[in-house]
């Protein structure tokens, strides 16, 4: 069974870049039809797909974030990572990384809280 752990960076200054690496334990990142995501939850609010990264290594973004957000893997750690540049206290989140089959996300990291304070 698949697990997928992100890393925990805690406050976060504004204009800084966040940086987030889920590791991936029970399967590999490289293996095909999967793609490994961002996701994100402000409070109060809904989820909200920031992105992701294919099996072949492709990426994808959302438009309102993609001036902002770069995904990318350490296939050798078997992890990925987002970067999220010039934050703001709206980016403050609960963030998420899943995998995804198609339109199903299938497994999930617990969560990690980053709250952007001065």
């Amino acid at each position: 069974q698949v697990q997928l752990q992100e890393s925990d960076p805690g406050l976060v200054k504004p204009s800084q870049t966040l940086s987030l690496t889920c590791t991936v334990s029970g399967g590999s990142i490289t293996t095909n039809l999967y793609y490994w995501t961002w996701i994100r939850q402000p409070p109060g609010k809904g989820l909200e797909w920031m992105g992701a990264i294919a099996s072949s290594g492709i990426t994808y973004y959302s438009p309102t974030l993609k001036s902002r957000t770069s995904i990318s893997r350490d296939t050798s750690k078997n992890q990925f990572t987002l970067q999220l540049s010039s934050v703001t206290p709206e980016d403050t989140a609960v963030y998420y990384c899943a995998r995804s089959l198609g339109n199903t996300w299938d497994s999930w990291g617990r969560g990690t809280q980053v709250t952007v304070s001065s």
